[in-house]
């Protein structure tokens, strides 16, 4: 959620529904200084990747609500934002947190699930969401991480 609040900051700071992409790197690296120049266009790639914004031209639109987002009062971003999300990962983690089994044991559970039950013709995040049904994992969550993260690999 951060990631999209960082994001939707500059927008919402200069009343504007598009932004080049200068005006948003200045706004996050020299006018807020949250991160630096680099940082800041790292920020726009993992929002491009995450579906929130869109860039033709130079120009960046957000593709979420901008006025659906408040801004805490003295929000600023982590570095944590920048990170690449790992939803199968988390969700793998949860999944051996719940059942108190390591996890290797689970990534070796999703795969026997991939090749026993459906004889290699399932993705393993549609595995690991089996899995978490079966041990009562909540992963509802992390559903349209998941979505993306199969797209980009195809």
């Amino acid at each position: 959620m951060s990631v999209q609040i960082s994001v939707a900051a500059p927008f919402k700071h200069m009343r504007k529904e598009r932004l080049q992409r200068s005006e948003f790197v200045f706004y996050i690296a020299i006018d807020r200084k949250w991160m630096n120049k680099e940082q800041a266009n790292q920020l726009l790639e993992r929002a491009k990747s995450e579906g929130l914004i869109e860039i033709e031209g130079g120009a960046i639109r957000p593709l979420f609500d901008l006025a659906a987002i408040s801004i805490p009062l003295g929000f600023r971003p982590t570095s944590d934002i920048l990170a690449a999300e790992d939803p199968l990962g988390d969700l793998i983690g949860r999944i051996a947190a719940a059942t108190g089994r390591p996890v290797q044991d689970i990534v070796a559970e999703v795969h026997r699930v991939v090749t026993d039950h459906f004889d290699g013709n399932l993705r393993v995040e549609a595995a690991a969401v089996i899995l978490a049904r079966k041990y009562g994992v909540a992963f509802e969550d992390k559903l349209s991480a998941l979505q993306r993260s199969v797209l980009k690999a195809r």
